[in-house]
């Protein structure tokens, strides 16, 4: 077990234990299709989302991460489109968990490490509801066709889904 303590600007001196090893014993139900560090590289939440915190990840994970710290840039992404929601309006869902303030994929990053959390299961099952928009981009795309629903797309691949792939 290895205890990690962040020092960003947002949880200072947030600290958590990894129990589990990077990359393994999941969820049974959650089936992620990308590792955090693939998301990176294909370009997700127009390269703004956690890049002031990229000490608290390995460092590998952002060699080829398509990353803008100034301003949330949504060429960087993978489908070239904004499908993100400002951070006001998860907090005002109540989508957010005071632990992981970034939301979901600051969740993800942890739970990849090894992190295991109150918050797994309610997390797994956001995570699970997307499949009603993998179900209409099948439903309404040819295929492989990659410019269908971009948005979609690109806010699919944001929760770990490989939606060029459907």
């Amino acid at each position: 077990m290895k205890t990690i303590v962040v020092k960003d600007k947002m949880q200072k001196n947030y600290k958590y234990t990894l129990t589990e090893p990077i990359g393994k014993n999941f969820n049974p139900e959650f089936k992620p299709e990308l590792t955090p560090k693939e998301m990176l590289a294909l370009g997700v939440f127009g390269g703004k989302y956690m890049t002031d915190c990229k000490d608290e990840f390995p460092k590998d994970w952002y060699l080829k991460a398509k990353l803008c710290s100034k301003k949330h840039d949504p060429e960087l992404n993978y489908f070239g489109i904004n499908a993100s929601q400002p951070l006001s309006v998860w907090r005002e869902k109540g989508w957010m968990h005071k632990d992981d303030p970034r939301g979901w994929f600051q969740w993800y990053c942890r739970y990849y490490m090894g992190r295991r959390h109150e918050d797994d299961l309610r997390q797994v099952k956001r995570w699970k509801a997307i499949n009603r928009h993998i179900a209409q981009v099948k439903k309404n795309c040819t295929p492989g066709d990659i410019d269908c629903r971009k948005k979609q797309r690109q806010a699919i691949l944001h929760w770990a889904y490989d939606s060029r792939k459907i």
